[in-house]
């Protein structure tokens, strides 16, 4: 075997070239992975869309309204899938991509009505005997590889995450002078966008799990948890330090990213609520300053100050870590509430009437023959109030920065029971 010399080029054009073929290879290897992966989703769109939503929609097992809350868009995405694959086999993926993303309002639909899918499914399977013995009988088949349709069904939302990623892939691997490089990326920015909503519409759902649990946790419904806009953060056992020296209490605190919860635990032997608390006040962050009195240093503990505008509340903890988080979190959410404030006070700002209007309205008030207004020009109306886009503080916190709650089927707590909590 003979071998030709190297040509002699000019220096570093050798390392241009490696990465160039370097590039050309991880190229290679996702369209392949592209393809391969695109081919087995199409697959198993298509046993949903036959198996399922056609056959369903033939014999009139569900109705109408409930086969489309449990399977959405999925013949459209399906539809648009097949074109895709067939663009994708061709070699054709930037003008593939390219027609794909104005369908991807297809996807947009499906991931806003995905755990809304989920629950009417589980409902239906529930107490529906004919769908119930009809799920398990195509189930059976053995096209679907034992897969279940609660499987199936996020398949769209986990191959936009894939998409997203190869994407990115196909685009870093592709040269900027390459006919396909701007549909990729043009197609890696619309995705990404799809690919975020489902994060936010994931943290969403999760965020509004745990709203549930809390307040499922909590005793009666006198403390409204479940808010628009509302952000669960963390929740945990401190220990409030009460004024003359009584007794310090340990009580459970939820915080969310408007109120900051207080909570104590109903009595043990209480035959329906011996697992809960009881809301004892509800404090709104949007005033309030988090200050660290002691636990700067690796101590045992510390010592946390809470001032709103009608009290002040001191959290104490043993476990140095905890107290570390609480002060992380509670100046965070403090801090985001501050800074929403701030961009409303620099709206108001930017619609107050011009000085020259000002001027001009002096002068009519120190002339009285003259009307109060120029004609012709036009008066700039006085900004209205803002309103929160979110709520600072549920129902029974309104008017007051700490307010105390009637416990269901107690009578009312005296003036010592409320000081042994908060100092005012």
């Amino acid at each position: 075997m003979s071998f030709s010399p190297t040509p002699v080029g000019p220096p570093g054009s050798r390392g241009v070239q490696e990465q160039r073929e370097k590039w050309e290879r991880k190229r290679t290897r996702t369209v392949r992975a592209l393809v391969q992966t695109e081919q087995k989703y199409c697959k198993q769109l298509q046993l949903v869309n036959t198996y399922f939503v056609e056959i369903l929609k033939a014999k009139g097992t569900l109705r109408q309204d409930i086969r489309e809350s449990i399977f959405s868009s999925i013949p459209s995405v399906y539809s648009v899938n097949q074109t895709l694959l067939v663009r994708l086999e061709n070699g054709d993926l930037g003008r593939g991509f390219d027609d794909f993303c104005p369908h991807l309002h297809h996807y947009v639909t499906y991931v806003d009505n995905i755990q809304n899918a989920n629950k009417v499914l589980a409902l239906q399977v529930k107490k529906n005997k004919a769908f119930r013995r009809f799920k398990k009988l195509q189930e059976s088949r053995p096209e679907f590889l034992n897969c279940k349709l609660e499987d199936l069904l996020p398949l769209p939302i986990q191959r936009i995450q894939q998409y997203k990623h190869f994407l990115r892939d196909l685009s870093e691997n592709t040269s900027p002078d390459y006919p396909e490089f701007q549909p990729l990326s043009r197609s890696v920015k619309l995705i990404s966008e799809v690919s975020q909503r489902i994060q936010d519409n994931a943290r969403s759902h999760d965020n509004h799990l745990q709203l549930r649990r809390v307040q499922r946790l909590l005793k009666g419904r006198k403390t409204r948890v479940v808010a628009p806009g509302r952000w669960y953060l963390r929740e945990g056992w401190l220990r409030t330090v009460p004024p003359k020296g009584a007794e310090v209490k340990p009580k459970m605190f939820f915080l969310f990213s408007d109120v900051l919860l207080q909570a104590k635990p109903c009595h043990p032997l209480h035959p329906t609520n011996g697992d809960k608390f009881a809301g004892q006040r509800v404090y709104p962050l949007k005033d309030c300053t988090v200050d660290k009195v002691f636990g700067h240093t690796q101590s045992q503990g510390g010592l946390l100050s809470l001032t709103f505008p009608k009290a002040k509340l001191l959290l104490m903890s043993s476990d140095q870590e905890d107290i570390n988080d609480w002060y992380y979190s509670l100046s965070s959410a403090v801090g985001q509430l501050k800074s929403r404030n701030t961009v409303v006070h620099q709206r108001d700002d930017l619609v107050r009437r011009p000085l020259r209007c000002f001027v001009e309205d002096q002068k009519n008030q120190t002339t009285p023959s003259t009307p109060p207004t120029t004609p012709g020009r036009k008066r700039v109306a006085p900004p209205p109030p803002q309103t929160p886009s979110r709520p600072t503080a549920p129902a029974e916190a309104e008017g007051s920065a700490s307010k105390r709650m009637k416990l269901t089927g107690g009578p009312a707590e005296s003036e010592s029971a409320r000081s042994s909590c908060v100092i005012l």
